[in-house]
């Protein structure tokens, strides 16, 4: 007999954190409740105005959201569980099936940081290998979820004589995101910065997500400077595309990209500005290392995989079986 709980559609409640990850996660077979208020606080931004969003992301006023029902809880931030949960959920609601995913690697120290989500009944999933490696996790149970992105639209065609970095707020983060990485290599290649809070030091300012498929796609290479972070969603989105990639072998970085396949992969700078200037002179070679970045695109950060293993997931965790599911996993 099939349990009928398979057949319900799962009613998610969560915050509108990182919009691009939140409009592709909800592309699954599921219905996603994010709350607004009038200040537009962080997370509480509602559908905003940047994504089209379907009509499975429904927004609720944040003083509503403990009249509601939902069969799930999916924590971004350590906000989100330290204190937007008690102020927002009902005592109720907060003894549902909860998540966390975290689309970071620690920051204080990379081996020997505890996660501040400290309750082991928790689902922990991370966005990349890497990142659950790094993190000295405290739940029961903890999962990876690699990224998913749809085919583009459109298509690589690389005219431009020039590399594309896509940053938000580059030069006030830091070394962290590699602005003096991007820095001297700007020096060296022609690059072109885009992302909010660029156009102040040099850069062309933000495209919004729903046009940077075709704004990018002209450029020669795409190239990511950033020293420490997660699998950016830009990346894999420029790979969906057909875009070389150049990149430091950091990271998960190191992993999702092969040097001379899908570009260029290096922690030696000076290789890779040697490497951007091949591609520079010869499309042809840029093409072809595109080709083998969208093929691993399409396998590796294929979307229905995505939302399938988030609907699997949501569904282990409601059903109260996913630490059975990890005993099996084990022995297996």
């Amino acid at each position: 007999m099939q349990d009928n709980r398979e057949k319900k559609t799962i009613r998610v409640f969560t915050w509108h954190i990182h919009g691009t990850y939140l409009y592709y996660l909800s592309k699954g077979n599921y219905t996603i409740y994010i709350p607004v208020n009038k200040k537009k606080d962080e997370g509480y931004y509602g559908r905003g105005n940047t994504f089209p969003f379907g009509d499975n992301v429904i927004e609720i006023d944040a003083a509503e959201v403990k009249n509601q029902t939902f069969d799930c809880i999916l924590f971004q931030t350590n906000k989100n569980f330290l204190t937007d949960q008690y102020e927002i959920l009902s005592e109720e609601q907060r003894r549902l099936p909860r998540i966390y995913v975290e689309h970071d690697p620690p920051l204080r120290h990379p081996t020997d940081t505890r996660h501040p989500m400290n309750d082991p009944e928790v689902l922990m999933v991370h966005v990349s290998h890497y990142n659950k490696l790094m993190w000295w996790n405290n739940s029961r149970f903890v999962r990876v979820i690699e990224h998913g992105v749809p085919k583009p639209e459109c298509e690589y065609s690389g005219e431009f004589e020039k590399g594309i970095v896509v940053i938000n707020n580059l030069h006030q983060r830091g070394r962290l995101l590699g602005a003096d990485i991007f820095e001297e290599a700007s020096r060296q290649v022609p690059l072109e910065l885009i992302g909010m809070g660029t156009a102040e030091y040099g850069g062309s300012g933000e495209v919004l997500h729903p046009a940077l498929p075709a704004y990018i796609r002209r450029f020669r290479f795409f190239f990511n400077p950033i020293r420490y972070t997660s699998m950016g969603l830009a990346v894999c989105e420029a790979m969906a595309l057909g875009m070389p990639i150049v990149a430091l072998a950091t990271t998960e970085y190191s992993t999702a990209l092969q040097d001379g396949v899908t570009g260029y992969i290096h922690t030696d700078l000076d290789y890779l500005v040697a490497k951007m200037r091949r591609l520079l002179a010869d499309l042809p070679v840029a093409a072809a290392l595109g080709a083998g970045a969208k093929r691993i695109a399409r396998k590796k950060f294929n979307l229905d995989r995505f939302t399938n293993e988030w609907e699997e997931t949501f569904r282990l965790a409601i059903n109260s079986n996913i630490y059975q599911y990890e005993e099996n996993s084990i022995h297996q």
